[in-house]
C-alpha cells in the first residue's frame, strides 16, 4: 500500500507530498500523521505540496481535517510551497482552510513553527 513518509526533526514532523495526492492515500496520510504525533508527541507539522500541480475538493478538506487533529494533538500545522493554480483552485471551491497556517518556503514555514511553539 502506497504511503507518503514522515520525517520527524527534532519536535516537528515534516510532510513531502511528492506523488499525485488521490482519496486512499490522503485518508492514509491522515491516519499515519494522527498516528505519528501521539507517538513522539510531536508540537507541529509541516506539510509541503510544492509538488503539487492541482487539488479536488477532498483532499482540501483532508488538509483542513489533519490541521484539525493536529490541533487537537497539541500540534501546530503549517502548509507550505502551495502552487498558484492550487491556490486559485482552493478559493474558487470555497475551501478556506480554517486552522491552516501557510509560508512560501519550507524554510520559512520551520521558521514560523518554531516560533509559534516558543510563545506557548
Amino acid at each position: 500500500m502506497e504511503r507518503i513518509p514522515i520525517l520527524q526533526m527534532g519536535e516537528f514532523l515534516l510532510v513531502t507530498i511528492q506523488v499525485d495526492m488521490h482519496d486512499q492515500l490522503a485518508l492514509n496520510l491522515q491516519e499515519d500523521l494522527t498516528e505519528r504525533i501521539s507517538r513522539t508527541s510531536a508540537r507541529g507539522v509541516l506539510i509541503d505540496i510544492s509538488a503539487l500541480d492541482m487539488v479536488d475538493s477532498f483532499i482540501g478538506r483532508m488538509i483542513a481535517s489533519i490541521s484539525g487533529l493536529s490541533r487537537i494533538m497539541d500540534a501546530q500545522t503549517m502548509l507550505v510551497g502551495m502552487q498558484p493554480a492550487v491556490a486559485i483552485t482552493l478559493v474558487e471551491l470555497g475551501l478556506t482552510l480554517p486552522g491552516v497556517s501557510t509560508a512560501l518556503n519550507v524554510e520559512r514555514g520551520m521558521q514560523i513553527l518554531r516560533q509559534r511553539v516558543a510563545q506557548r
